[in-house]
């Protein structure tokens, strides 16, 4: 039995080939075609030597060829590198190098870039530029390092499935920027990944599923239309989309985010599933719905995750969504899925998302035991995984040692996110403990402060990040992003949270910026929050 990416997706195409599997524009493509896409590409590759275990660099938006290279590269058992498509020189050349690429899959766009850094990489030997619309006589000239374009490098390939047997233990690798430091590459074995994020396993029940479950199903029901927003080269919206093309559901992408497209495409094709990044996708969604006349009859469901879904949000979006479901997914690149919230009116209100835990996830304390749930409601720990876990982080034995520890004979994932335990087997997110803040000696979550900052009318997103103070060691400094016309002054958005948080809690400096600034996720940039409160305060000395 192998319980491997590529042989998960075969088995949807074998069982549903002629269904709709993926739509981005005008462009459909059905089952068989991706599959046929994908042989075509993977036999190209392996035509240049690329092989199992190789690493291959995919470098773009997503999109149809995004998609196809993934699969190509699984049904090789060769390794997809994901690169986020908004790095500068140093940051792609830093990847290319840790992530020892001997090859690469790139928009044409961004070739002044590849240019720049391929030919400092011997081991990139090979290189495949998908066609953006940019003009290939000049600035997506790719002759300097012998780029190939994609229609050369699939012409006269086969699109027969003539590859070696795969293995549930070949390796996975996702690069996580986290909140600081370089990009880590987090390993998985294929069959771990699929358990955690891929639909392997019942996220309520802990039942674990066999290889031909997904796939089976796909034949016995009405397939789903599904929209996950965010960009897939980035692990959630990557295997939302995976878990589903094993299943035999269709895909809609979208290049970049339009939030009046996305409400074009949920009422022309009846999208069922929203899958988006919290608050930075959640928030544009429901003004421009609000301001707009659409159809959004056929939306079942709304998943966030990655990032906060505040309060003030999910209520707008339940009062015109009022026969909808909201689910919060709370997860890491290290654990995958640890837990989700079945989100309403009642359980809205607390710090942080209130979620399920899932199943081998725990909570644990200081020395690392294992809490029960039970007996310690109200107890703040780390969230840590079990039984499924990476096998570490590519190339780094030290962050390896620290992430992922033994207890009393299993190995969990600690990637560092704290919770508090609620009643009913639940907890409250309090968020990544590298991001705490400690003031006087009571530490502070971010998250918590950022989900009160929101409910303010005159907020539109918020950080919230420690800053030094002579007294108390840290203050909290709120960086807001104001709604256009507003000017919210520190005293008013202390008033606003006095009913909400502890008095320690409330901001002590207050930052007005153009943006939020946030990674291409959605996820937030707190080092670059950071920065941003510590130069306005030395201009202000």
């Amino acid at each position: 039995m192998a319980l491997n990416i590529a042989d998960l997706f075969e088995h949807a195409v074998d069982a549903v080939p002629d269904r709709l599997a993926l739509r981005v524009g005008d462009r459909d493509l059905t089952y068989a075609d991706l599959e046929a896409e994908a042989n075509r590409i993977a036999h190209y590759l392996a035509a240049q030597g690329v092989g199992v275990g190789d690493h291959v660099g995919i470098y773009s938006k997503n999109g149809v060829e995004h998609v196809v290279a993934m699969l190509a590269v699984y049904k090789l058992r060769a390794v997809s590198i994901n690169i986020n498509y908004r790095y500068v020189e140093g940051e792609l050349d830093y990847l290319v190098d840790n992530a020892d690429l001997v090859a690469l899959i790139h928009e044409r766009c961004y070739a002044p870039l590849v240019a720049k850094v391929a030919p400092k990489h011997p081991k990139l030997r090979t290189v495949v530029v998908i066609e953006d619309g940019t003009d290939p006589a000049g600035d997506g000239d790719a002759s300097a390092y012998n780029g190939i374009a994609w229609a050369d490098a699939v012409a006269g390939q086969p699109a027969e499935r003539d590859f070696e047997e795969r293995s549930g233990d070949d390796l996975y690798i996702v690069y996580t920027g986290g909140t600081t430091g370089a990009p880590k590459g987090v390993m998985w074995r294929h069959e771990d990944v699929w358990r955690t994020l891929g639909g392997g396993i019942d996220f309520m029940t802990g039942e674990r599923y066999g290889e031909f479950d997904q796939s089976r199903k796909a034949t016995e029901g009405a397939p789903m239309m599904t929209l996950p927003i965010s960009p897939i080269m980035h692990g959630g919206a990557q295997w939302g989309m995976l878990m589903h093309l094993f299943g035999g559901h269709a895909t809609i992408l979208v290049p970049k985010f339009d939030a009046e497209e996305i409400w074009q495409i949920v009422e022309r094709d009846k999208v069922q599933l929203i899958f988006m990044t919290g608050d930075a996708m959640a928030r544009p969604l429901i003004e421009t719905y609000e301001a707009g006349e659409y159809d959004a009859s056929a939306l079942i469901a709304v998943s966030s995750s990655a990032a906060i879904f505040s309060r003030a949000v999910k209520e707008r979006w339940m009062a015109a969504f009022p026969n909808t479901f909201f689910t919060d997914s709370v997860g890491s690149s290290e654990t995958g899925f640890s837990g989700t919230g079945l989100q309403d009116k009642e359980n809205i209100k607390g710090d942080g998302p209130i979620i399920s835990i899932g199943p081998e996830t725990v909570v644990l304390d200081e020395r690392n035991q294992v809490l029960d749930p039970a007996e310690n409601v109200g107890t703040v720990g780390r969230l840590a995984r079990g039984t499924s876990v990476p096998l570490g982080y590519y190339k780094d034995e030290e962050k390896s040692r620290a992430a992922f520890i033994e207890i009393d004979g299993t190995r969990y994932a600690v990637p560092g996110d704290f919770a508090r335990i609620e009643e009913g087997g639940r907890v409250t997110l309090l968020g990544r403990g590298s991001n705490c803040i400690n003031t006087g000696g009571e530490k502070v979550y971010p998250e918590e402060v950022e989900m009160g900052l929101k409910s303010h009318p005159d907020v539109f997103d918020a950080l919230v990040i420690g800053t030094p103070d002579e007294r108390l060691g840290q203050q909290v400094t709120a960086v807001i992003e104001a709604r256009e016309g507003t000017s919210p002054t520190l005293e008013e958005l202390q008033e606003h949270l006095r009913s909400q948080l502890s008095g320690y809690k409330l901001p002590r400096a207050l930052v007005l910026v153009d943006e939020i600034p946030r990674h291409p996720t959605g996820k937030a940039n707190y080092p670059l929050a950071k920065e941003l409160a510590l130069r306005q305060a030395a201009s202000a000395l």
